[in-house]
């Protein structure tokens, strides 16, 4: 599955997957951003992402953390 920036909930469940031991509300934005850039089945513009979809996508990660 080929993953946009539209798909928060799969990023974030993705990150979680990927980075179990981390806690969600420590990453900064702009490490989060190229960590879901750098996932294998992330296929997006990387400038088309923006403060609100990465705020989405943390607390989808931070759900799956809690």
């Amino acid at each position: 599955m080929n993953l946009k920036w539209s798909n928060s909930r799969e990023i974030g469940e993705a990150l979680y997957d990927k980075f179990p031991e981390v806690d969600p509300k420590t990453v900064r934005f702009t490490d989060m951003h190229q960590w879901i850039c750098e996932l294998d089945d992330f296929d997006d513009a990387p400038e088309k992402s923006n403060e609100k979809i990465l705020e989405a996508i943390l607390l989808v990660w931070l759900d799956e953390f809690e």
